[in-house]
């Protein structure tokens, strides 16, 4: 399948008129989207589509993209070629300059360090200037000016309610919320994080360890290793790098659980599953 969309939107984008697409690959790994290797007259691209995506999805992602590409780390980020929304009779879609795979592994230093490098870019306040989607759960990023307020607010608290959790079922988690202020560090520096920072996205490419499909915030570092701690993404040799470059403050292991608990309830919105008894258990952590 050749769609007549993703050329027409390579020639505006590229403004080389004559560009043809010469043949598309099916690419794996994701489960929301279609998304193809794109090969054109013009050389390689790599593009995501959906007709029933929420209209902001894609240009949303390429915000964040936008965002960790100007942190300037050693990080690879793919630069962005094009986002639209769903219109004109045309899904919604993504196109990125093609990553080429590379050997795993080989640069785990590079990887803590880059992060590191990601985190150290910060804002005055809590929050983005676009609303991200953490799959396919959007996540309202309007500025907050203390952490607590915004963890409670644009994350905890959406998700309770949309997970439609009320009297005993939300109680523990509503007191948890509660009590966010005497949980979390009063001094919490606004950094840029990825958001969905798990093995998924994080490619071991030709050009070095690379990041894909953020849900980009200006949070408190810690909440990126969420996530991580869940279901992977740092070896220890990459661990041990980011903590050279920049150490996390002393108890973000006792915390981690807290930020853990935002990924199971997204997990268990999304998936269903055994997620909601590991998103009590975490909660029960500081009850």
């Amino acid at each position: 399948m050749k769609p007549a969309f993703l050329e027409g939107a390579l020639r505006r984008a590229t403004g080389n008129a004559s560009l043809r697409l010469t043949d598309t690959r099916p690419v794996g790994g994701g489960c929301i989207h279609e998304a193809a290797r794109l090969s054109t007259t013009a050389g390689e691209f790599f593009a995501k589509w959906n007709a029933r995506c929420p209209p902001d999805l894609f240009p949303s992602e390429a915000a964040g993209l936008e965002a960790l590409r100007s942190a300037g780390s050693e990080l690879h980020v793919p630069r962005v070629v094009a986002a639209a929304r769903p219109e004109s009779g045309h899904p919604g879609y993504l196109i990125l300059e093609y990553l080429a795979p590379g050997r795993a592994r080989r640069h785990d230093e590079v990887l803590g360090r880059g992060l590191a490098s990601i985190h150290r870019k910060t804002a005055p306040g809590f929050g983005f200037d676009s609303d991200t989607y953490c799959g396919s759960t959007r996540q309202d990023n309007a500025a907050c000016a203390t952490w607590a307020e915004f963890y409670a607010k644009r994350r905890l608290r959406p998700m309770i309610d949309a997970l439609g959790l009320d009297g005993d079922e939300r109680r523990p988690f509503a007191r948890l919320v509660d009590r966010l202020p005497d949980i979390l560090p009063t001094a919490s520096t606004a950094s840029l994080v990825h958001g969905d920072l798990w093995a998924g996205n994080v490619l071991e490419t030709a050009a070095g360890p690379a990041l894909v499909d953020p849900a980009c915030a200006y949070a408190d570092r810690e909440m990126e290793f969420g996530i991580t701690t869940l279901f992977g993404g740092l070896s220890a040799r990459a661990w041990a790098a980011y903590e050279e470059a920049w150490p996390l403050p002393a108890g973000w292991r006792e915390r981690n659980p807290l930020y853990q608990l935002y990924h199971l309830l997204n997990h268990a919105l999304l998936f269903g599953g055994g997620y909601m008894a590991q998103a009590r258990s975490a909660a029960a952590h500081f009850a």
